[in-house]
């Protein structure tokens, strides 16, 4: 009977130690979502914008996504609404801005690996185009005509799409690791938040980054406050790093910009003052 006692009284206090230290976990827009297209052939979910809004002293993170599924054959796209998330999944994704954060392909597989739009269902398919040469020599992607509406749907001029940097991708980052296209020993990606690529397909965040001190501020300090916590190390391939660094450096640089304008200005009244005051 004690022995029982003992038994139940270890059983009690285990369940609520466990209860405790238990984290209330909620799934976040984009593992809903894929939930809820479970039964869709292939899909792409697209990270559209991005915005932190403040609420008292907390701040709320958001994102909008685009969504390209299938309807008899032809991609049809619908942007969703505002969309709260954690810091934490704002922060993962804060370079990866007009990217595919998830794709579910024909062959029923999902991924949520950051991948720039299209490469997982429509870019190499060639039910929706083919790999043409240029007068470069270069061979490059270009959809059918009656596809063409997926480049402006995916943000992506024929162009951009090289075939050896796609298979590069391919080969080496499909599945495993974030993808923001090829450098050539330039800062800026070809792909994510400080793209010229981003600002097509996103241009309502490039516009409030443009034009919103307070909003471009917030997301300098959030790019800032995940570059430090980032130092630890996870592994991170050099094409992200290089982003992040990019994205960074592109805040600090408006925001510098606009500091050095106000302090500039405000010298200039300074010395000009000085100048009346003398004579």
């Amino acid at each position: 009977m004690v022995t029982l006692r003992k038994f139940l009284f270890v059983a009690f206090f285990l369940s609520i130690v466990s209860a405790c230290g238990k984290k209330e976990f909620e799934k976040n827009p984009v593992d809903q979502m894929i939930v809820q297209l479970d039964k869709e052939k292939t899909y792409s979910i697209i990270l559209f914008d991005m915005d932190i809004e403040e609420e008292g002293f907390s701040e709320n993170y958001k994102h909008k996504y685009k969504i390209i599924t299938q309807k008899d054959s032809t991609p049809q796209e619908r942007i969703t609404e505002w969309q709260k998330v954690s810091e934490n999944f704002f922060a993962k994704h804060q370079n990866d801005l007009g990217m595919e954060l998830a794709a579910k392909t024909a062959d029923g597989k999902v991924s949520k690996v950051a991948s720039p739009p299209g490469y997982s269902n429509y870019v190499g398919n060639p039910q929706y185009g083919q790999w043409s040469t240029g007068s470069n020599g270069d061979s490059f992607w270009e959809f059918y005509g009656k596809y063409a509406m997926m480049s402006s749907m995916l943000g992506l001029a024929s162009s951009m799409i090289n075939r050896n940097h796609y298979s590069d991708y391919r080969s080496n980052y499909w599945g495993r690791q974030p993808y923001y296209g090829y450098h050539g020993g330039s800062t800026t990606p070809m792909y994510g938040t400080m793209s010229n690529h981003s600002k097509s397909i996103s241009p309502s965040f490039h516009q409030r980054a443009a034009t919103n001190n307070s909003f471009r501020n917030k997301i300098a300090d959030r790019v800032s406050r995940s570059s430090n916590s980032s130092k630890v190390g996870t592994g991170s391939s050099s094409s992200s790093s290089s982003s992040s660094r990019g994205s960074s450096s592109w805040f600090s640089r408006k925001s510098n910009s606009s500091s050095s304008g106000s302090s500039s200005r405000s010298s200039s009244g300074s010395r000009s003052s000085g100048r009346s005051r003398r004579r």
